[in-house]
Order: structure tokens, then C-alpha cells, then sequence
């Protein structure tokens, strides 16, 4: 039975932890820019009666939004390990304000893509760079046993406020139109969000967001920390078996995400409605996908008390594995069912991996694990989605990329149960 008194006792926690409650608010307006800024994206680019888009163009443009960062974040990951992290947030923040302005001239006059997936690239970079941030502080705001519970706070919130920030992209693109400079309109709206939240940014104090002194702390120079950033947390990843264990689960998420993703992007496509309803099907599949997730944040915490981090993300991987084999049939109603219980799956497994690198990691190192997570992420959805481009037919008839799917979880449930067995975890 679920007391009708924790939703007011855990209100009053947020509150009394005042530097928690602003890294909240700083995060509900970072992540509405980002999903208006994704969406806005998604739409002036693969969704654009001035542009033309199929397969490969979706990968193309993941591939050139998240690989770069992907590669080189880890490296960029040691400076919130090294600067205080909110001059980090206040310049990061400050650039992305740039950038948008920039991406919404580019797309207001006709620019190519690539132009302007550049442009988007760095300001996602930036963006990416603040994500870690935030997620690497909270630690340092937020007493120890309180951190789960403030994490499914902290993601639940971020994830509401992308998903109505992309949906703020639907009822713009009503007003100002499809075309280049509706999108660009699109655009234009995301300085407001990313002004707040450099507005935000500034209001912390010097130094409480951390990272604070440690022996396990990187010296030498910031060149140095920044050459090795990628080989210090790959290092603590391969030694703190709960990250390493978690992270692969969460890999094997993303994958089979990507594979869904690109088999309701070429089915809506190719329906004879796509132009009028296309965009809709396809960000209500990211809609209800995110609703799931969101729900997640709710019970993951109990889950975890209940029966702890490892039982809690096996059997996370268990279901998945059996929810995927649901969508064999191919149909759009189906997929959005599956798409909905494999986002809560998926949400538990990396609310395992959050609180590990949370509360496992030293605080020194713990900059570097978010990017190193925000990396594997990206890489393993863009891996997935090119091996679906490349045997997906034009019709979207690709019944095997659901097999496949549920094969990838059973190998992360593998991957998981080996590596962070009970005797080698603190639970």
C-alpha cells in the first residue's frame, strides 16, 4: 500500500536541501531547451518539406550530433573533475546561448545540413558537457543516503521537462510552419530556456558543486588530465565492478532503443499518411517511450530498497528482453506499447548505473564516469542504428531487428549478472 503522505514528505526533502533544489530548477530549464532544441532539430531537418530524409539521413545526423562528442567527451569529462563545476555549467551554458542563434540564421537561410548538424554538433557538445555536470554534482549536494531518491527526483524532473520542451516543438511548428523558417523560429524559442539556465548557473556559490580535494584526484596539468581523460575512467569503470556491470545493461539498452527507433522511423515514413502524420507517430513513439521512463524514476527507488541495485537491474533486463519479442508483429499500436514498458526498463537499469557512479566513485573520478557514460551511450545507438540501416528494407518490414533486439538484452543481462554478482557488491 503506497502512503498517501510520501509525495509531502519527500516535497519538504527536495526543499531542504536548497543547493539540490537550484541544481533542480537549473536542470528543468536546461533539459526543456535541450528537448525544444532536439525536436526543433529532428523536425526542420528529417521532417522538413524542403528536405528530403530516409535511413541513412537519421543515422547521418546522430551519427554527426553524438559521435564527435562521443569520442572526445571523456577527454573533456576531466574538467569537471579538475574546474569548479559551476564555472563550468556558467560557460558551458554561455556557449550553447551562442550556438542557437547561430543554428537558427543557419536554418533561416536555407543552409545545407551538414552546415548546420555542424553547428549542432558543437552546441550539443556544450550541452552534453552541462548533462554531466549536473549529474556529477549532485553527490556533492545531497546527503549519501538520500541520493537515490534525489537522482529519480533529478532524472524524472529533466525527463518531464525534455519531453514538454519537445512537445512545445509540436505546437510551434503549428504556428510558424514546417519549412526552413518555421523551423528557425523553432529554434530562436530555445534561448529563452538556456538563458534561465545560465541565469541559473551563476546564482551557485563558488566551489559547492564541487569536485572537492581527494587522493584519488588527477594532478599535473590540464592538458594532461584532459590527454588521459578517457584512460582514467575507463580505468574506474573496469574497477568498480557495479559501474562496469551496470553500464554494459545500459549499453545493450540503447542498442535495442536504436533499433526500435529506426524500424518506427521507416514505417511511418513510408505509410501513404507519413507527410501529414509521420512526425507525430514518430515523436509520440519518443513520447510514450519517455513516459515510461518517467514512471520509472518513481518506483525505482523502492525497488532497489526492496531487493537491491543487482536484483533490481537483472530483472529489469529479464523483462526487457521478453517485452521486445512483443513488437515481432510490427504494429505501430504494438511498438508504442512495447516502447512505453521498455523505456521503464531501460530507466531502471540506468538509475542503477547513476547511483553507482554516484555513490562508488570518488568524487575526484566521478566527472569522468558520467562522461564515459554519456559516451557508451551514444556510441552503442549509433552503432544499432547503422546495422539497421544497413538490412532494413524500404518498407520497414524488418522483423529480425526485433529478434535481435531481445537477443541484445539477454547478452546485457549477461554481461550484468556475471560482473556484479552479490559477493563482489555492496548491493
Amino acid at each position: 500500500m503506497v502512503d498517501a503522505h510520501a509525495p509531502v514528505a519527500l516535497w519538504r526533502s527536495v526543499r531542504g536541501l536548497p543547493h539540490f533544489w537550484r541544481l533542480l530548477e537549473l536542470r528543468t530549464a536546461s533539459q526543456f531547451g535541450d528537448g525544444l532544441f532536439q525536436a526543433g532539430l529532428a523536425g526542420g531537418l528529417l521532417f522538413n518539406p524542403e528536405r528530403a530524409a530516409g535511413p541513412w539521413e537519421l543515422v547521418a545526423a546522430f551519427a554527426v550530433l553524438y559521435l564527435p562528442y562521443s569520442v572526445l567527451g571523456p577527454f573533456a569529462g576531466a574538467l569537471l573533475d579538475r574546474w569548479d563545476r559551476r564555472s563550468v555549467l556558467i560557460g558551458a551554458n554561455a556557449a550553447r546561448l551562442i550556438l542557437v542563434l547561430g543554428i537558427a540564421a543557419l536554418l533561416a537561410s536555407g543552409a545545407g545540413d551538414y552546415s548546420i548538424l555542424f553547428g549542432a554538433l558543437i552546441a550539443n557538445g556544450f550541452t552534453r558537457f552541462v548533462s554531466s555536470g549536473l549529474s556529477a554534482a549532485l553527490p556533492d549536494v545531497v546527503p549519501r543516503d538520500q541520493v537515490i531518491t534525489m537522482n529519480s527526483v533529478a532524472t524524472a524532473t529533466g525527463g518531464a521537462a525534455a519531453f514538454v520542451g519537445a512537445g512545445c516543438m509540436l505546437a510551434s511548428r503549428s504556428i510558424f510552419g514546417a519549412d526552413n523558417k518555421g523551423s528557425a523560429a523553432i529554434i530562436l524559442i530555445v534561448v529563452i530556456p538556456v538563458s534561465i539556465a545560465f541565469a541559473l548557473s551563476v546564482r551557485f556559490p563558488r566551489h559547492v558543486l564541487g569536485p572537492r580535494e581527494s587522493a584519488r584526484a588527477i594532478h599535473g596539468s590540464v592538458v594532461y588530465a584532459v590527454a588521459t581523460g578517457w584512460l582514467h575512467g575507463a580505468r574506474t569503470v573496469l574497477a568498480v565492478r557495479t559501474v562496469a556491470a551496470t553500464l554494459g545493461g545500459l549499453a545493450t539498452h540503447r542498442m535495442a532503443l536504436a533499433f526500435n527507433s529506426m524500424l518506427v522511423f521507416v514505417l511511418v515514413r513510408h505509410g501513404d499518411t507519413h507527410s501529414v502524420a509521420g512526425l507525430g507517430t514518430a515523436a509520440l513513439f519518443l513520447f510514450i517511450t519517455g513516459i515510461g521512463a518517467f514512471l520509472a524514476n518513481v518506483f525505482t527507488p523502492m525497488a532497489v530498497n526492496r531487493w537491491g541495485r543487482y536484483r533490481t537491474a537483472n530483472g529489469s533486463l529479464v523483462a526487457a528482453a521478453v517485452i521486445q519479442f512483443g513488437g515481432i508483429g510490427l504494429q505501430i499500436p504494438m511498438m508504442l506499447v512495447c516502447g512505453f514498458l521498455l523505456g521503464a526498463a531501460g530507466q531502471v537499469v540506468k538509475l542503477c548505473a547513476d547511483s553507482a557512479m554516484q555513490m562508488d566513485v570518488d568524487d575526484a573520478l566521478r566527472g569522468h564516469m558520467f562522461a564515459v557514460q554519456d559516451a557508451l551511450f551514444w556510441m552503442s545507438f549509433i552503432i544499432a542504428l547503422t546495422a539497421a540501416a544497413a538490412v532494413m528494407p524500404a518498407d520497414g518490414d524488418a522483423p529480425g531487428l526485433v529478434v535481435a533486439g531481445s537477443a541484445v538484452y539477454l547478452v546485457g543481462l549477461m554481461v550484468h549478472a556475471s560482473i556484479a554478482r552479490p559477493a563482489q557488491t555492496p548491493g
